[in-house]
């Protein structure tokens, strides 16, 4: 039998600290600085490109004489696409809670409920959707 014992030093070496002067620290602190500026130019482009509103807003400010009343008329006009889509979505699960859990499954029962409510309820979303950001447009642009 060979056993073989590795024996190490308890004391490390001492690493000294790199003698570095304050103006490498400054040169540090200013590139830091710099890079910190860029992220900063990049994420406010970041920012503006998935800014929907503002296209709406620029649509406006072009048009303004065209459509002078149009954010006015949104604005009055989202509250009654509201309700009526709130009213549509109050209906399609009243129809399904009164028709359980088998109240779709077959054909055509599925296409009937898809025939009555479908169609309605994607395009008043469409719509609501479209009426919405010229509403929220309109009174950005008018705040500030």
């Amino acid at each position: 039998m060979n056993f073989q014992f590795d024996m190490s030093s308890l004391s490390f070496p001492h690493l000294s600290a790199p003698a570095s002067s304050a103006s490498e620290t400054d040169n540090l602190l200013r590139q830091l600085l710099e890079v910190q500026r860029e992220q900063l130019v990049c994420l406010k482009a970041l920012v503006s490109v998935h800014d929907v509103i503002a296209r709406w807003r620029a649509f406006l400010a072009r048009y303004r004489e065209d459509f002078a009343d149009l954010p006015d008329a949104c604005r009055q006009a989202v509250p009654v696409l509201e309700r009526s889509y709130g009213k549509l979505i109050a209906e399609v699960t009243e129809q399904l809670s009164q028709n359980g859990s088998d109240g779709l499954d077959n054909d055509f029962a599925l296409q009937d409920f898809l025939d009555r409510y479908g169609m309605r309820l994607s395009q008043l979303g469409t719509i609501l959707n479209m009426v919405a950001p010229f509403a929220e447009a309109g009174s950005r642009s008018e705040s500030t």
